[in-house]
């Protein structure tokens, strides 16, 4: 399969056509695409038509996407819940906090290491944080996902409380978030975004076609950061916290984005 040589300017890695296909379906809503719209935008990275064709069957093959009888291509399978995660994750709904914590706690035991994994990765969709081996937690604030928490039950047979911690006297609730997310980070990585769409909001409004191979990187890797969102309460993320601005500039970012990678691909 092609892949773009080349680090972009954002620090993400090069893209495979696969990867290019995937986000820009997974950015439109419904996720369904002309084939010709989805050959244009490839060509913004140098994929030649073959190259996409040949990724679009091995996705087809996959289970990732279906060919339908116009020549569009829709998501199918885990693609579209991870669409489905990435626009929650972008909407950023939440509940009022009422000060209480969600634990869930594993079950001791050795599990393979496939197993460990796999229920890590869904701990963490779940958007829990591991305080020690076998107990997660998270602030009460989020709606429950009974799927998910029924495929960790399977892996892991989890017990699930909601509690008060109590903590010592000289730590609060959001000495205790800092300490299971590294808020610090997400936040760092937030500013450098923001920046990022910042600088390229001029070039994109001008209708420079150079600015959409870099755009739509800078997209691809705002919505990732969306997902690795804890969504903690208010009172609990740090003052300034950039959550908010990160979205509402996105919103406008993406607005315009999509303008222009629809008059590109015609």
């Amino acid at each position: 399969m092609g892949r773009v040589t080349g680090m972009s300017e954002t620090g993400e890695r090069p893209l495979t056509a696969r990867s290019v296909l995937a986000s820009t379906l997974l950015g439109t809503d419904p996720p369904r695409l002309p084939v010709s719209f989805l050959v244009r935008t490839c060509a913004l990275f140098g994929l030649a038509e073959g190259t996409v064709r040949t990724a679009l069957s091995r996705m087809v093959a996959a289970g990732e996407v279906v060919r339908d009888g116009d020549g569009s291509y829709s998501l199918t399978g885990e693609l579209i819940g991870r669409q489905e995660r990435q626009q929650r994750s972008r909407a950023a709904v939440t509940r009022d906090w009422s000060g209480r914590w969600r634990l869930a706690v594993v079950a001791p035991g050795a599990r393979p290491a496939a197993e460990r994994v796999e229920l890590r990765r869904l701990m963490e969709r779940l958007r829990y944080a591991e305080q020690r081996d076998g107990v997660w937690l998270r602030p009460d604030n989020l709606a429950r996902s009974p799927e998910l928490e029924a495929a960790v039950d399977e892996l892991g047979r989890c017990t699930w409380f909601v509690a008060d911690p109590e903590l010592p006297l000289d730590h609060s609730d959001a000495d205790l978030a800092a300490a299971l997310w590294d808020l610090d980070a997400w936040a760092q990585r937030a500013d450098e975004l923001r920046r990022s769409m910042h600088s390229l909001l001029g070039e994109l409004e001008s209708g420079e076609r150079e600015s959409l191979a870099p755009g739509f990187v800078l997209s691809a890797a705002v919505l990732r950061h969306f997902v690795a969102d804890p969504l903690l309460p208010r009172e609990l993320t740090p003052r300034d916290w950039p959550g908010p601005a990160l979205r509402r500039e996105y919103d406008r970012y993406d607005t315009l984005f999509r303008r222009r990678l629809r008059e590109w691909s015609g």
